[in-house]
């Protein structure tokens, strides 16, 4: 028995913040928080348009302040439920796969079925950007072994709450920039028990001495209330040189492997950070730029979510559909690479 996924939802908060209204924020509240408070210092200041330049990111979604990330998760699920027709009754486990949380304890998944009303199993699966991709290859993985037959992988990232706004300097702009690509969303995605097609490959690889470029070390052992702690901080640069050098046997394993190519692929769906290094990783692994669908200009990096965004905007612009082959790639802090094939 494969595991086939069965139908895929993505639910982005409405409002939206540009670029330069990111800037504009940086530049008045490191003004507001700057030690001299003098004109002639007026605190940090980022240069018009850098990060729009930088990362081809136009815009982002942020969700309200009584919202939480099992919100966002809990709307996705209720949207692949109404396109499958299905009640909570019908599902027999809920896995909620994010790099967010509401709250360290319990498992956001409790959270995020209470509001559903659902009563079976769950748990949650963390590894940064890859969780709901991780989520996945779980829920394949119990429903081939005959534990579960039909599962509801979710998300919501919710990393607009983890934003250095006062920023004092050059440096910490910097150490911060990853923060201002990130957006609120959730995703969804119902997996069901099928007699053929469903997901037919799957790798994972990590990298983990690589885990310090990039952290959000708040709420742990290490740093467990300093509010100091409570931002992303990280080394954009290091960080692609890492997945770089990490990869790309895995990618190119698997369709050696498989013997396809991507060609053979309708959709193929890759982790978004910025649009320069995907191009970069498009080109290194030789990637159709029209098998991409991108929906990081107007989206942002919407962390776990940004691959079954990709995939419900793909069913969603008639890209892909029953019986077409779909493959995400997956590249998350830690750092950790994934890949998995589906016929859907």
């Amino acid at each position: 028995m494969r595991a086939r996924i069965a139908a895929v939802a993505a639910h982005l908060p409405e409002r939206t913040v540009t670029s330069a209204e990111v800037e504009a924020r940086i530049a008045a509240e490191s003004a507001a928080g700057s030690a001299a408070g003098s004109a002639a210092d007026g605190g940090y200041r980022p240069h018009p348009t850098i990060i729009e330049r930088m990362t081809g990111i136009r815009a982002r979604h942020v969700m309200r302040d009584d919202e939480q990330a099992s919100d966002l998760a809990a709307a996705a699920a209720r949207d692949v439920l109404a396109r499958r027709g299905l009640r909570l009754a019908g599902i027999d486990l809920l896995i909620f796969g994010s790099a967010s949380q509401d709250l360290i304890e319990p498992a956001t998944a409790h959270i995020v079925a209470d509001k559903l009303g659902a009563a079976c199993p769950v748990f949650d699966v963390k590894n940064a950007c890859n969780s709901f991709l991780n989520g996945l290859q779980m829920a394949d993985a119990l429903i081939r072994t005959g534990q579960h037959e039909r599962v509801l992988v979710c998300t919501g990232e919710s990393p607009s709450r983890a934003v250095r706004w006062k920023v004092r300097d050059r440096a910490q702009f910097v150490d911060a920039f990853a923060g201002y690509t990130l957006s609120d969303g959730g995703a969804a995605a119902l997996v069901e028990a099928a007699p053929d097609g469903g997901i037919f490959y799957r790798d994972f690889a990590a990298v983990s001495g690589a885990w310090r470029i990039g952290t959000l070390p708040a709420g742990g052992s290490m740093h467990p209330r300093d509010p100091e702690y409570t931002y992303f901080s990280g080394d954009g640069r290091r960080l692609k040189d890492a997945f770089l050098a990490g990869g790309p046997e895995i990618f190119t394993t698997a369709l050696e492997k498989t013997g396809l190519a991507w060609d053979d692929f309708a959709v193929v769906a890759v982790h978004q950070v910025t649009l320069p290094y995907l191009e970069v990783l498009r080109s290194v692994l030789g990637v159709p730029a029209d098998r991409l669908v991108v929906t990081l200009p107007e989206h942002g990096n919407v962390a776990s979510a940004s691959l079954p965004l990709q995939l419900a905007t793909a069913l969603a612009e008639g890209r892909c559909g029953p019986g077409d082959r779909v493959a995400m790639i997956g590249l998350a802090g830690g750092i950790s690479l994934g890949v998995l094939f589906a016929e859907l």
